[in-house]
């Protein structure tokens, strides 16, 4: 990986042979020093090792105290390869957690690399973990070997983690292997790797130490107990590490009367701690040991801080003494070069946890409060939350909550918060107003309505019973604006679009306190539904009553917001204007959205406004401006604050993609059935529509159908009227393929009954000559005459028109960004094809029939059947799918153009 750290240097502390080659495994028989303790080389585990890493895979799975991180730490130091170590605990089980752990690790290798895993975020879906693996196949280096070691698996039990677990120890890449350091089999899936023997396994019977081990190890502590003593203690310790290393302690503390007692060892452990090893160590390092148990994350830089107050350190930072005095501890606690940070054996912690009631509160508090400190520097926010929980700092914790994570939380971060405060006592939310609206927003997320307006009620009573203040005022503005949101997101549902007065006396409490927004905005961002205009009813006075309440609201909110929801009222309007083909005035609007939005920092809204810009374009046949807009929708992804970035990208340019036949190009995660969508129930529902349509364009029928059954919530895209409209757009699309005539019809009377009223022809037009054939069929009837249908013969035929002419437009916008029909290529034989062959392959590869390529291309259908067997000839073709395969393997045609 690129700008690798130095792992010779003094910053990284790891002794590596100077002259080994980067593939070069060893094994030395030479003691190695670990602070005051010389620990035993053990070359049969050195040789074990060093053919277990041949494998992508190694487990080393045993109980605790068996030496298992301890052996594969002094292997991994030994050879001359990049290694990162990834220290995993109970708190890696919330995936953002997880990934800030990750990253440090990684840092170890390349801090490059670690700045673009932190700009990625916790890959939680399988259109993420596509991005996460570009990062190794463009860092890793092919001529260097990389050992990833994840240590304490068996305390991962989160799905989400495991899944990227599994995924990324899956990879195939031939100079990484990853080493699973676990107390149990690890629960990430690794049969198929195992059936191709890809999985080395190291077990507990590996780890035990030998008789001849055990004596050796003694030998080390000076200690020569006799034969029949050693015989004693390994029938007592049957090879356990931990306890043959207690042993030693006994051994070397009693007197040569008393000799070895079996029992002791059997007893208790921690009593055996407690007089072994505690015993013989200052009262002031005991009780700075138990202050560090308090801390899961023990980096040297932190450790130094809570030292630096403590008279056993010296009153130094980082202290020699007090480092010297901490390795007195021996094996117990070890530093790790690549984390910079030391570590704690479970026994001897659980041990210490035991004692933390000898600390008084006051000294547990400001240990958390250092920790949480250094957490927020150190980037590792969910460890801050989780500290300052603890201090009952609430104040302190909100604000890292604000700073970090969006608006719309992720519904993992939403559930743990809403954990946390749940805990909080009560007088919280009347100290902390910030904490009674971050509960509420968690309320929203999670679509806890009752529970989120019982909350407000309950807090502008409160509030308005206090002194009033600028503080208050505030406050109050936050309220009212929040019962003006769930208003909103429940008017689908209530047809109540009263919710602006709310929006009203929050504007109103706002200029009470009298509060100034920085020129750049608040920095929220706010959060759309899958359609701008929710009204769950047709009718054009239903409409318009919504779009009046959004323009007041947005008139209210962007004020008293600092520039939220700045351009929603003209997106609204864009919005209602294009589906009823009003593009002219769909144009105007959405140009005004996207400014007005992007002036806000309502990333968004700019980027909705931008989807639909394409659109238009491509509806109107302005194609210059369509790559101009696409860039400008790439260029959202450097912007850090738009959250959901990647999401939205994928969502417009999958839209895209379908509709120029590239259906290669759509995300996968889009198209996965059994992916779970990262946005909450509220924004959730335009991935569905694409993954539908991917699901139609394969011909997979009753998996598009399923797939828009697949809805969270009762407040999102299913309950929406363009939402209704379009679903039912493609089910009556899916039953004509599938020769249900009678359900393609119903579907279809549903569309009109819902699209009519208003002049929503959109969602038909734009499945163009899907549509165009399928009306054509249903307008032509059966073998036994007409079709009994209750739509209009008028509507059915300017929608066949309409969605005619639509296909036409987009055989234009195929042509030019998929470079379909642009280049003459030449055939092996010699021949070429002409520019008029390629034009109508091209349509022929699209599924266009001969009239339809002939109206495309202003020639008459009897010239298509000319140029068409003249394509036949040239490839020595027998029918229309051999011409576009073979055309396709020649390179003539790019396999996206093939693929609707």
């Amino acid at each position: 990986m690129p700008e690798t750290v130095p792992r010779n240097s003094q910053e990284n502390k790891t002794a590596v042979p100077q002259n080994s080659p980067p593939d070069c495994f060893f094994h030395s028989n030479i003691p190695i020093s670990f602070g005051n303790q010389v620990a035993l080389a053990r070359p049969r585990l050195d040789v074990l090792l060093e053919k277990a890493v041949q494998s992508p895979v190694v487990t080393v799975v045993a109980g605790a105290g068996y030496g298992k991180t301890h052996t594969v730490y002094f292997f991994v130091r030994k050879l001359n390869v990049h290694t990162a170590w990834i220290q995993l605990s109970e708190r890696d089980n919330v995936g953002e957690r997880f990934w800030e752990n990750f990253i440090a690790g990684m840092s170890v290798l390349s801090r490059e690399t670690a700045a673009k895993l932190t700009k990625l975020g916790f890959p939680a879906t399988d259109r993420q973990f596509e991005r996460y693996l570009e990062i190794p196949r463009h860092d890793v280096i092919p001529g260097n070997k990389y050992i990833i070691v994840y240590d304490d698996m068996h305390l991962i039990y989160d799905k989400t983690v495991l899944r990227f677990l599994e995924h990324t120890i899956s990879s195939s890449f031939p100079n990484i292997t990853s080493i699973l350091v676990s107390r149990g089999e690890p629960s990430v899936n690794l049969m198929g790797m195992v059936s191709k023997g890809f999985v080395t396994r190291i077990t507990e019977e590996d780890l035990r130490f030998s008789k001849d081990e055990m004596a050796a190890y003694f030998s080390l502590q000076n200690l020569n107990p006799s034969p029949q003593t050693l015989s004693l203690i390994y029938h007592d310790t049957e090879g356990w590490a931990f306890a043959i290393h207690l042993a030693s302690l006994s051994l070397r503390n009693l007197s040569p009367a008393r000799g070895y007692v079996p029992q002791a060892l059997r007893a208790n452990i921690f009593k055996l701690i407690d007089s072994e090893v505690m015993a013989p160590l200052d009262p002031a390092l005991q009780h700075i040991l138990i202050k560090l148990s308090l801390v899961d994350h023990l980096a040297s830089s932190l450790l130094g801080e809570l030292a630096a107050e403590d008279p056993v350190s010296g009153g130094g930072k980082g202290d020699v003494l007090f480092t010297e005095k901490l390795a007195s501890v021996g094996s117990f606690i070890r530093f790790d070069p690549y984390l910079d940070a030391y570590h704690i054996h479970h026994l001897f912690l659980d041990y210490l946890k035991g004692r933390q009631n000898e600390l008084g509160e006051e000294e547990k508090r400001e240990v958390w409060l250092r920790a949480a400190s250094w957490c927020v520097a150190n980037g590792q926010n969910l460890d801050a939350i989780s500290y300052y929980e603890k201090t009952g700092d609430y104040d302190k914790l909100i604000g890292v909550v604000y700073q970090v994570f969006p608006l719309s939380l992720p519904n993992r971060i939403a559930r743990l918060l809403l954990e946390i405060l749940d805990r909080a006592p009560e007088e919280i939310f009347r100290k902390v107003p910030s904490a009674a609206s971050l509960r509420f927003q968690i309320f929203t997320v999670l679509e806890l309505f009752g529970r989120a307006v019982e909350e407000l009620k309950k807090t502008i009573a409160g509030l308005e019973g206090e002194e009033p203040s600028p503080a208050n005022y505030l406050a109050l503005s936050g309220c009212y604006n929040n019962l003006g949101f769930l208003g909103l997101t429940a008017c689908p549902s209530t047809r109540d679009y009263g919710f602006v007065r709310w929006f009203e006396k929050g504007y109103e409490y706002f200029r009470l306190s009298g509060h100034i927004y920085p020129s750049s905005g608040s920095g929220i961002v706010a959060s759309l539904s899958a359609y701008v205009c929710r009204v769950s009813v047709p009718g054009r006075e239903e409409i318009e009553k919504y779009i009046e309440a959004n323009a007041a609201m947005d008139s209210y909110v962007s004020r008293s917001m600092g520039g939220f929801f700045s351009g929603i009222d003209e997106l609204a309007r864009a919005e209602y204007a294009f589906f009823k083909t009003d593009t002219a005035e769909a144009e105007r609007f959405a140009l005004q959205a996207f400014q007005r939005a992007r002036d806000a920092g309502q990333y968004e809204i700019e980027n909705r406004a931008l989807g639909y810009l394409v659109r238009i374009c491509i509806f109107t046949g302005n194609l210059e401006k369509i790559g101009d807009f696409l860039k400008l929708l790439e260029a959202q992804l450097s912007q850090k604050k738009f959250f959901n970035r990647y999401i939205y990208y994928d969502i417009v340019m999958g839209w895209f993609y379908l509709q120029t036949g590239q259906r290669g190009k759509v995300a996968s995660w889009i198209k996965n059935d059994f992916e779970e969508s990262e946005l909450s129930s509220l924004n959730y529902g335009l991935e569905i529509l694409i993954r539908t349509k991917c699901h139609y364009y394969e011909g997979r029928y009753h998996a598009a159908m399923a797939a828009m059954t697949n809805q969270k919530g009762s407040y999102g895209y299913g309950n929406l009227l363009l939402g209704k409209i379009s679903f039912r757009t493609m089910e009556a699309l899916c039953c004509y393929r599938l020769n249900d005539i009678s359900g393609a019809l119903r579907a279809l009377e549903a569309v009109w009954e819902l699209s009519a009223p208003c002049g929503f022809d959109l969602s038909l037009v734009e499945m163009g000559k899907d549509t165009r054939s399928m009306i054509g069929g249903i307008l032509k009837g059966g073998a036994d005459g007409p079709y009994t249908c209750a739509v209009p013969r008028e509507w059915l035929e300017r929608i066949h028109r309409a969605s005619s002419t639509y296909a036409k437009k987009i055989l234009g916008v195929t042509e030019k960004f998929t470079d379909g029909g642009k280049r003459n290529r030449m055939l092996p034989s010699g021949a070429y094809l002409s520019r008029r062959e390629q034009e109508v392959l091209t349509g022929l590869s699209h599924g266009l029939t001969r009239e339809e390529i002939a109206g495309a291309s202003s020639i008459s259908v009897n010239t298509v059947k000319s140029v068409v067997k003249s394509i036949y000839n040239k490839l020595g073709a027998l029918n229309q799918a051999d011409a576009v395969r073979i055309a396709t393997e020649r390179g003539l045609l790019k396999q996206d153009s093939n693929e609707r």
